[in-house]
């Protein structure tokens, strides 16, 4: 197995990273830096979730939008500060509470989450880092305003544009064990992916080798037609795939269907070639037999 560039470069000083939202992604880099001595707070906003944070070994902040952090003092001690919240209708949350004080900050390196949604509909054609903003609807558009508040504050920022999130807990492999798998088919359509853990791994090497001001594309090296993931996830699990349906007779909710609005691959050149990163899985097919011996070994432990 090929070493993270956090297990290969140990950081030399672990600092403190302060994350506003502690989801999927943000669990996912605790993870990698606390093992190396990093100091981790993490925000929620309901006492069931800020309980899971402390039960990481994390420090828990309660912040929501309306109610901002009550004590600046690990915000403004923070080292390094990453933030996940999404922008809502009214804006940037975290933006819209702790602006002045971000500004304030002596962080050494800022990163923000945002998305590859906001590069709209390519009709399959790639994209990079350097091209043009072509957000298709209001959730999109919000990302590209909020990205651009970010970088207003004038802080060390690095925005990472995420493609489609996927990993234990969140997978082909768990919505067709479930039941609700769909083959939908679209001609032409394709989305870009990548795991949870290679996000992690991307942060990890960009607070390594800062870079005021870089943006980078996450994703795997393979944009691939959904219907070819969940084939490819019931093959692992031995099941009769579902039958594919055509994108018009699909039952889909908005949300779902607002996502087939676009079709584009993803360039990830800028995190090989600049942040030196080798994905664990560098495909979908890697991501899911991973997916797949992580689920077996909760299993084993839980009959053990």
């Amino acid at each position: 197995m090929r070493a993270h560039p956090s297990e290969a470069e140990p950081w030399r000083k672990p600092g403190v990273l302060f994350c506003f939202g502690f989801g999927y992604s943000a669990r996912a880099l605790a993870a990698q830096l606390a093992p190396a001595g990093w100091q981790i707070h993490g925000t929620a906003r309901s006492a069931a979730r800020l309980a899971e944070i402390a039960a990481t070994g994390a420090t828990a902040h309660s912040f929501d939008r309306g109610q901002p952090l009550t004590d600046l003092t690990a915000l403004m001690a923070a080292t390094h500060i990453l933030s996940s919240v999404p922008p809502d209708e009214a804006g940037d949350p975290v933006l819209d509470a702790h602006a002045a004080d971000l500004a304030q900050s002596s962080a050494a390196w800022v990163g923000y989450l945002s998305t590859t949604g906001v590069y709209g509909d390519r009709q399959g054609g790639w994209v990079e880092e350097d091209d043009a903003l072509r957000p298709v609807g209001p959730r999109q558009a919000r990302r590209v305003t909020a990205e651009a508040g970010w970088r207003a504050l004038g802080l060390p920022l690095h925005i990472f544009r995420l493609a489609g999130i996927y990993g234990p807990g969140r997978s082909a492999i768990d919505t067709v064990r479930s039941g609700r798998a769909q083959r939908v088919v679209k001609p032409g359509q394709v989305f870009a992916r990548i795991h949870v853990d290679d996000i992690a791994t991307v942060l990890a090497a960009s607070i390594a080798r800062p870079n005021p001001g870089a943006i980078y594309n996450v994703a795997d090296n393979e944009p691939a037609p959904p219907q070819d993931v969940i084939l490819y996830a019931c093959q692992l699990l031995g099941v009769t795939p579902p039958p594919e349906i055509p994108f018009d007779a699909a039952d889909l909710s908005p949300m779902a269907r607002s996502f087939y609005a676009e079709s584009k691959r993803v360039s990830n050149r800028r995190i090989r070639e600049e942040l030196g990163v080798t994905l664990r899985y560098p495909t979908y097919r890697e991501g899911l037999v991973g997916v797949m011996g992580d689920s077996a070994a909760v299993d084993q432990q839980a009959t053990a």
